[in-house]
């Protein structure tokens, strides 16, 4: 059965950081891309960030480019998303979500970690 559960959200301030992290089991996870998606309040999902299944290649939404880095520990089957320079338009639930390419990843069904940044 696949379980992807994240954690590490929380409350920060207005350039803070905060490092999620998504514990991933029940498939071969060398053999999947990893992405993080969030959906913030009334929005739909925006898929954040994706790394390639060996961590070789890597993607960021303009969004959160050179703010976010994306990582993978597969000898722990971990997920990771360091976010710095937190700023309100990224509240949201952060969750994991794998994908077979680049190019989708399956809907997230998990119950993601929430991220609020304000002041």
């Amino acid at each position: 059965q696949v379980q992807l559960v994240e954690s590490g959200g929380g409350l920060v301030q207005p350039g803070g950081s905060l490092r999620l992290s998504c514990a991933a089991s029940g498939f071969t996870f060398t053999n999947y891309y990893m992405n993080w998606v969030r959906q913030a309040p009334g929005k739909g999902l925006e898929r954040v960030s994706w790394i390639s299944s060996w961590g070789l290649s890597t993607y960021y939404a303009d969004s959160v480019k050179g703010r976010f880095t994306i990582s993978r520990d597969n000898a722990k089957n971990t997920l990771y998303l360091q976010m710095n320079s937190l700023e309100p338009e990224d509240t949201a639930v952060y969750y994991c979500a794998r994908g077979l390419n680049r190019n989708s990843y399956d809907t997230p069904r998990s119950q993601g970690t929430q991220v609020t940044v304000s002041s």
